[in-house]
Order: C-alpha cells, then structure tokens, then sequence
C-alpha cells in the first residue's frame, strides 16, 4: 500500500511559458558598454589557490546572485508574514541574475535527454549600462532537436551583443545521451567545438552550485507549507540525488568530486508522458500535468477506506491512502459489461474513465514508486536529505506533495524531501561549470604555476578575493 493521503487538490497556476526569446541587434546601431581592460596588481590568494586546486572550471562571480521572477528586475520578496514562502514556479520562467559577473562567456551548455533537451546560456542585457548578466533557460521536446540546434544557430550569430565575444568563438558544452547521438548534428549545423562532458558528474557540479550559490532556490514542501526556502549552505555532504528524467537514476554525494550511482529504475518521466500519450488525448507533458491537476484518483484506484470502510490506523494508513493503484478498473468495467448483457437496449460495454482521473492516478503511481524507492536508498546508505531533481517534476503541486509525503512517511519524520525551482537543469548547468578556459592542458597553460604556488604558500595573511569557484 502506498501513503498517498490528503493528497492536496490545489490546481498548479497557469504558468504561461514564452516562446524562446533571443535578444536581437536591430537595422539601427545599439549602442554597447565598451570593454574594459582592468590592471589588477595583485592576485589574491583566494584566486591562485583556486587555479591550482581546480583550474578546469568556469569561475562566475555569484556575489549578489538571485533569481529574477517574470517580468521583474529585482529579487522577489518574500510577502509579509509568509516566512519566505511562495508558489513554485516553472524553472523556464525564471532567469538567474549574476549582476557582478563581468568576465566574456563565450559557450553555452545543453543536456540532452530521452524526452528534453535543455539548455542553459549567458547574456548581457542589450542596450543595458548595468554590469553583470543572466542565466537563461529553455527546453525543447528531444523529438524536436532540430529548433533547439536552430535556437543555438541564433545564439551563435548574437555573440556579440550577448556577451561580447565573437560569433566563432562560440563553443557548446553537451551532455546526457543525445550529446552522443546528436554530436556531428549539431557540430556541423552550428560549425563549433562541441565538447561531451559526462552525465552524471554534470549533474553533481550543477546541483552543489544551486544549493550553495543561489538564494531563494532550494525549498521544501508540503501540504501545510507549501514553500518553505532553505537558505545557500556550504555544508551539505552527504546527500542522496534522486534525478528523475525519462528513466530515475539515484545517486549517493559524499563530496564535490565524490559520487556513486547506487540504483535506478525504468519506470521515470518517461512511463508517464508514454502510458497517458496512449490513455489520453494529451499530446505534451504539461497538458498531462495539467489534467492531473483537475482528476479525482479516488475514481480509479482502489484506496484503504474502499477496503476496510475507515483508516487503518494501526500501520498508520488513512482511508484515502492507495491500496492498489487503478484497483477499481476491473470491477468498473465488469459492472459495465454485465449492465450491457443485462440491458435489452443496445449498451457500450466499455466502462468509461476520465482522463483527468486516469492521469492522476498514473502521476501517482510513478511517484509514489519513486518515493519508496529513494527513502530505501537513503535508508541503506544511511543519508538524511534527499535532493529531487529532473524535468519531471516542473514545479507540480501533487507531484512535490506526493515525494515529500512519502519520504516523511517511511521515514517517520527522520528524512528530509526538497526540491528546486530550476531542477531540470542540473546536468545542463553542470556541464556549464565544466568550460575549461581556452588553451587549458596545451604547452605553455601551466606556466608560471609552480611560482604562484611557492607565492601562496609565503603569503601570512590571507586576502579575500571576490570570484568563487562554481564547482
């Protein structure tokens, strides 16, 4: 049996998502901050021990950093008396600002996956004297990759006014399956370096940035509070990362470089978009989402009060608990053919199902599975805080509920659920991260490294610097 009680009714906002969006350099002349060259005196210890302890990485400037919400500029603030909650929204409305990151980025990153592409780059805002940049998000159907590579093209064509680097230099940092299959794809339509970062790696780098990095990212949920925000946290080893695509992969994190694949199950994003496509008349993910908001499971699966009348309380079951997942099926289609039999008007033997009802019991069924199955992970490996993460959850009210009530459940208030507002981006900000700087590894790259080091360790008093390394 599966605790699925008082699952919350709340119907998820329409989250209304824009077509993707590039900035454009109109027929007229727009006028551009000129590139500025800074001396620099002194590179501060910070900086060389982070060059020489992980030299292969982008380091972005995260001071200030929020998320921007639709149509805002600035940091949303919590309401007053709501303790820092809110309402989730879809990971691809909401940009991240770096407003003292000033550095040209010249690449941008893609994961691609069995059902989503998603991809993740820089920008500058056009016309704009403000410093810094943003994170942009979007994501294609993979059936799809042909407008992803052509939103791609555009980018590269935009470099300039993007962040100041030329349309050749662009380079695309790719990952998940489709990084693979999609490899000369993309390298010949776009004509760039097309480098292949490993998925799982990816999705720890991406992950550890959001958790420690970016304000107002992480939360918890539940039926009681909704949204509750966990603030940046450099302590955050172990963990367990439940990442749930097209299949679920489980992943134990002891460190920044320290992961193992414990587990894994087929029955993922995947299962559900796959059965409801051939269940229902919906076409996307989201319309099945969507559906699932307005359905009643209790029409279609058979719960603990159908079978006992009341709560089992002994094993702690309420009567709206799932005993048995589209339980009722059978016996609403043998009541409807014994009712045609019995008619001596011509009758439709099928039972009919809502596809509202049908969706809803399905999102269920998939996350209460995965919920039982991440709480034994981290049961078995003795971890506390389980992060979700994948384009499965999009930010959906039943399905946070349902993962978070299971965790709590089976854990009996021991472990902890939570969740992000960009969680199906990890592996492609991961790969992100992992942009080595030009020229890293060929002669001549790691000159003058042996005296930095020998400067460092003569240095007494350490001096703050102001970029972190994001990985």
């Amino acid at each position: 049996m599966t605790p699925a009680s008082h699952h919350e009714d709340a119907v998820r906002p329409a989250m209304a998502q824009d077509p993707p969006s590039i900035p454009q350099v109109d027929g007229h002349e727009t006028e551009q901050p000129p590139l500025k060259r800074r001396l620099r005196a002194m590179t501060s210890t910070e900086e060389i021990d982070s060059t020489i302890n992980r030299p292969g990485s982008v380091k972005i400037n995260v001071q200030g950093a929020f998320i921007v919400d639709p149509d805002t500029a600035t940091p949303a603030l919590p309401r007053q008396g709501d303790g820092g909650r809110g309402s989730p929204t879809h990971p691809g409305t909401s940009d991240i600002r770096l407003p003292n990151h000033t550095a040209v980025v010249s690449h941008v990153a893609i994961d691609i996956g069995g059902s989503l592409a998603k991809l993740v780059y820089f920008s500058r805002e056009v016309g704009s004297t403000d410093p810094g940049g943003r994170l942009n998000f979007q994501n294609f159907e993979t059936e799809r990759i042909d407008d992803c590579v052509e939103f791609m093209r555009h980018l590269r064509d935009n470099q300039l006014a993007l962040n100041g680097s030329q349309p050749g230099e662009l380079c695309v940092m790719a990952t998940g399956g489709g990084a693979y299959k999609f490899y000369d794809k993309i390298r010949e339509a776009l004509g760039v370096e097309v480098l292949r970062e490993e998925e799982m790696e990816c999705l720890i780098i991406g992950l550890d940035f959001f958790i420690t990095e970016i304000p107002r990212e992480v939360f918890t949920y539940s039926e009681a509070d909704p949204m509750q925000f966990v603030a940046p946290s450099e302590n955050v080893y172990p963990y367990l990362l439940v990442n749930i695509g097209s299949g679920v992969s489980f992943l134990k994190v002891t460190g920044p470089r320290s992961w193992e694949r414990v587990g894994g199950t087929s029955l993922g994003g995947g299962t559900l978009w796959g059965l409801l496509s051939m269940l229902t008349g919906a076409s996307t993910f989201d319309d099945m989402l969507e559906m699932a908001a307005h359905g009643d499971n209790a029409k279609v699966d058979m719960l603990v009060g159908d079978i006992y009348g009341t709560d089992y309380s002994k094993i702690g079951l309420k009567s709206t608990a799932i005993a048995s997942s589209f339980g009722k099926v059978f016996r609403m289609k043998r009541a409807a053919e014994t009712a045609a039999e019995d008619s001596p008007l011509p009758h439709d033997h099928e039972a009919s199902f809502n596809s509202a009802d049908v969706s809803r019991s399905l999102l269920y069924a998939v996350s209460n599975n995965i919920g039982q199955i991440a709480y034994l992970q981290s049961q078995i490996h003795n971890l506390s805080n389980i992060y979700f993460g994948g384009s499965f959850i999009r930010g959906h009210r039943q399905t946070m509920n349902t993962l978070s009530y299971a965790i709590k459940f089976w854990s009996k208030g021991e472990k902890q659920a939570y969740f992000l507002r960009h969680e199906g981006y990890l592996g492609a900000v991961g790969a992100f991260l992992k942009r080595q700087p030009r020229n890293w590894g060929r002669r001549g790259s790691l000159e003058g490294m042996e005296d930095a080091a020998e400067w460092r360790k003569s240095v007494s008093i350490p001096v703050a610097g102001m970029t972190k390394t994001a990985t």
